[in-house]
């Protein structure tokens, strides 16, 4: 199996909590319209790439996940400018647009996604680098080339753990993509994402893992209620504090898990 290529034990079935009622229905296909609205809106931007300011952007993003019924939480510092790695955990298709509401960056995705409808030729238009993980002769050129926007002053945004997890469990940071951190010489950016219900329980309902649909994950997620999604910033690990990719990865997986970052100040208010 390629390091590109892992997999996670979670599933729909097993993780995923259900959401929603009869009476939740009417609220759902009006928070799926707003997305549609939202995205629709963002596509008509896309041909202007680059040229809009990061703010705009932030602030889309940040509405894709509103329109969704989900409240957003940013807390820590604000993210380095300059060539950058983005590191994450990954849940959630609601992943994506809550770290470009960080920082906007170049998004590492895996290559099926190019084929999906609609979302495919979007997400390609979007500036998304797409992985072969099955090619593990691809490697090297994907992290030569991960490594030349770094040193461009690009940011670059990757979860490590190859898959997606439900967030009562996860997996272990690959090493590969830090390497490209490490050959740019550029910092690398660890942030934590969760989910919570109001009134503070942890929730799986915006999971999207194992053989679940796009579709059934956007209907789940617009049909709970009082949904949070909480981004934590984490310290910044800078260039040349760890010798290799393995102590770099293991760093930031485990910035992850440090309590010390909650003390942090908010950088942005709840939305």
């Amino acid at each position: 199996m390629s390091v590109w290529l892992p997999s996670a034990p979670c599933t729909p079935r097993a993780c995923v909590e259900a959401t929603g009622s009869a009476t939740a229905v009417p609220r759902a296909v009006l928070r799926l319209a707003a997305v549609l609205v939202v995205v629709a809106t963002g596509v008509v931007l896309l041909p202007l790439g680059g040229r809009i300011p990061a703010e705009p952007v932030r602030r889309w993003c940040r509405a894709i996940v509103r329109a969704a019924g989900v409240r957003v939480r940013i807390t820590g510092p604000a993210v380095p400018t300059g060539g950058l790695l983005i590191v994450a955990n990954h849940i959630s298709w609601l992943d994506i647009p809550l770290l470009a509401a960080v920082r906007p960056a170049r998004m590492l995705a895996k290559s099926e996604i190019r084929q999906w409808p609609v979302a495919g030729p979007l997400a390609a238009r979007g500036g998304v680098l797409f992985i072969e993980r099955d090619r593990l002769r691809a490697l090297p050129d994907t992290v030569a080339r991960i490594a030349g926007l770094l040193r461009d002053g690009a940011a670059v945004v990757a979860f490590p753990e190859g898959s997606t997890w439900c967030g009562r469990a996860q997996g272990h940071f690959r090493r590969a993509v830090f390497q490209a951190a490490l050959d740019a010489g550029v910092p690398v950016q660890p942030v934590h994402i969760h989910y919570r219900l109001a009134g503070g329980v942890a929730s799986t309902a915006p999971a999207f893992v194992g053989n679940d649909s796009l579709l059934a994950s956007l209907w789940r997620v617009a049909s709970a209620r009082g949904l949070v999604a909480e981004v934590e910033v984490r310290p910044t690990l800078a260039p040349g504090s760890h010798p290799d990719r393995r102590e770099l990865a293991r760093a930031a997986q485990g910035g992850l898990h440090s309590q010390g970052a909650r003390a942090s100040v908010p950088a942005h208010a709840d939305v």
